[in-house]
């Protein structure tokens, strides 16, 4: 069984509830991701940031004047919550991308003994779908051909 401690990102890229949401921009356009933990001093798990926070925030932005109402400067704190969905790295792959399926979430923070120890995403999965399809190829490769011809 495959678990999601071999498949997850370890040591994420974390910002403080004290960050602003134009921090987390920023930080998501330099390393092209589209969720960030925010955590506290202790690396405890406090709320997740993501790539549809920071568009709300934008296009509430573009209704306002800038100043002291923009929404891009509000501070992280209001992205946490008192629960999260998370996942233990124990936990087997399909558990997790079944979980993330039917909550219709990105991405799960991996949580050890009440830390953040990694994050997975939707394009974890992804990533793994398309080594499970190359592996199908390669094993099949003369049908695959014979279907391609036949596509044509």
């Amino acid at each position: 069984m495959l678990t999601v401690k071999e498949m997850m990102t370890p040591e994420p890229i974390t910002l403080s509830s004290k960050h602003t949401i134009y921090d987390a921009k920023c930080l998501m356009d330099s390393k092209r991701i589209r969720h960030i933990p925010i955590v506290s001093a202790s690396y405890e798990l406090e709320g997740i940031v993501t790539q549809r926070d920071i568009l709300a925030a934008q296009s509430s932005s573009l209704e306002k004047s800038l100043g002291s109402d923009d929404p891009m400067l509000a501070p992280l704190s209001r992205f946490t919550k008192p629960s999260l969905f998370t996942v233990s790295p124990s936990a087997s792959l399909k558990s997790a991308a079944l979980f993330m399926q039917q909550h219709k979430i990105g991405c799960l923070p991996v949580i050890q003994h009440d830390q953040l120890v990694g994050i997975i995403t939707d394009s974890d999965f992804i990533a793994i779908a398309i080594n499970l399809l190359e592996i199908q190829e390669d094993a099949e490769p003369m049908e695959i051909e014979e279907a391609e011809e036949e596509m044509a």
